[in-house]
């Protein structure tokens, strides 16, 4: 008679998550989904007291607009920094020395610190050239509040720019839960300013929250690192050719994401142009439809690119070929029923999130039409974002660029086209289809490339 053991939860998880390529990155991905899902449980109480202190008035539309050109400058450098170094980092542990990928991330980390300060201190000093034309909307006050808000805000480009580089050491290494937790401290720092100094900072309390966050969140990561015997400090051990790689991915990977978040300055940028309230009613509707983007994009992102970088350097073509099959089967298998049900349920969904105090019901209603829109781009973005990573993996960071360069031009297009009869929603009907298309373009080039390694 066969005796059936019931196994401890940490073996059954070793069994389910050890072994082939698929596994571990499933492994990976849902460490970092349970991870992103407490990370935006928080995030989401944040936004409901918000919410519920200023609904969808003036002071929130400065806000927002004062945090476009630091996120898209976020973005675009310190956000390309994991699509040019991880490969090669990887490469470079795997198959030289701990001391030349140690010497890689020194040289890294100077040459990013010196682009973070010299373009924060070009957008502080040309942001009398580009506040005007992306306020067209505003009143004096609310754009000399704008002003001040961005002045508090611009540090968080230097931060965030070095914590991104920290992470994607953390992430190389496959330690995903401290780097998929740490950005907790943003909106856990915001909360107890908006609850205990809401009456005395007002909307401040946003810009001063976002600052605190980031340096609490940098000294966390910093320290880990140092504990695990990374000496990490800025220092040119000159252009070795790891490190031209990594200069070399670095410009068209910076390009596309240049390109590709412009499509975000222009989408807050055109809805500063409709009814006063339209670029906060837009932000709340982005917010919850980023749950599900966030979740699925952080998790196949983080857990991804460290797995493919392993397969393409090791030439598995077979299996990175499976891997992209399998996975975006059961993406879509997942998302599909996901997005028809957030569709269904965006009113009710709006309603119980941040319909309290200056938040109205009928400010609901008007969210809960957008969400619906964005609620469409799900299953193509986070399809989108796994081949996005074994482009990076590839090293054909230059695809992304000519990806987004038509998502940039077919983004304006569709806002302007769109505007004309759904107003603000239309703005996000429009995203939605960029995502489609952009998924569609990658997947055939990628489908195209993967056919000829197979044959050689």
């Amino acid at each position: 008679m066969k005796i059936f053991q019931i196994q401890r939860p940490d073996q059954l998880w070793k069994q389910l998550t050890s072994g082939s390529i698929n596994r571990q990155i499933l492994g990976a991905a849902i460490v970092v989904t349970i991870c992103t899902i407490l990370v935006k449980v928080v995030a989401f109480s944040k936004e409901s007291i918000v919410a519920w202190k200023f609904g969808t008035n003036d002071f929130v539309d400065a806000f927002l607009i004062a945090t476009v050109v630091p996120n898209f400058i976020v973005n675009v450098i310190a956000g390309s920094l994991n699509a040019a170094l991880i490969p090669t980092y990887i490469k470079v542990r795997e198959q030289e020395s701990p001391k030349a990928s140690e010497e890689l991330l020194s040289g890294t980390l100077l040459c990013s610190l010196v682009l973070l300060v010299i373009t924060t201190l070009l957008i502080i000093a040309t942001a009398c050239f580009y506040f005007p034309w992306m306020t067209l909307g505003f009143n004096d006050e609310k754009l000399a509040l704008t002003y001040k808000l961005f002045y508090v805000i611009t540090p968080v480009v230097i931060l965030s720019g070095i914590i991104t580089l920290l992470s994607a050491v953390l992430n190389a290494g496959e330690r995903f839960v401290l780097t998929a937790l740490s950005p907790l401290m943003t909106p856990v720092v915001t909360i107890m300013l908006l609850l205990l100094f809401g009456q005395l900072l007002g909307i401040f309390a946003l810009a001063i929250g976002l600052i605190g966050g980031a340096i609490l969140e940098l000294i966390l990561l910093w320290v880990v690192l140092h504990r695990r015997g990374f000496v990490l400090r800025p220092k040119w051990f000159g252009l070795s050719p790891a490190l031209r790689q990594v200069v070399k991915q670095y410009s068209p990977a910076m390009m596309g994401a240049l390109l590709m978040c412009s499509s975000v300055l222009v989408d807050q940028s055109m809805a500063a142009t409709l009814a006063p309230g339209s670029v906060a009613a837009l932000n709340y509707a982005s917010r919850v439809s980023s749950f599900p983007l966030m979740l699925g994009a952080t998790a196949i992102s983080t857990a991804a690119t460290p797995y493919l970088s392993k397969m393409v350097a090791s030439s598995d073509w077979q299996g990175v070929n499976h891997t992209l099959r399998s996975y975006l089967k059961l993406i879509f298998l997942i998302t599909v029923p996901f997005t028809g049900l957030l569709v269904f349920l965006s009113e009710p969904i709006v309603q119980l999130l941040f319909q309290r105090g200056a938040f109205t019901a009928q400010e609901t209603h008007f969210v809960a039409k957008i969400l619906s829109a964005f609620a469409l781009q799900i299953p193509f973005y986070i399809a989108g974002i796994f081949i996005v990573n074994l482009l990076i993996s590839l090293c054909l960071n230059h695809i992304l660029m000519w990806v987004s360069v038509l998502n940039l031009l077919i983004n304006i297009c569709l806002n302007y086209l769109f505007m004309q009869g759904l107003g603000i929603q239309g703005i996000a009907l429009s995203t939605s289809c960029v995502y489609l298309f952009s998924f569609f373009y990658m997947l055939l080039f990628v489908n195209k490339y993967l056919k000829k390694l197979l044959i050689l």
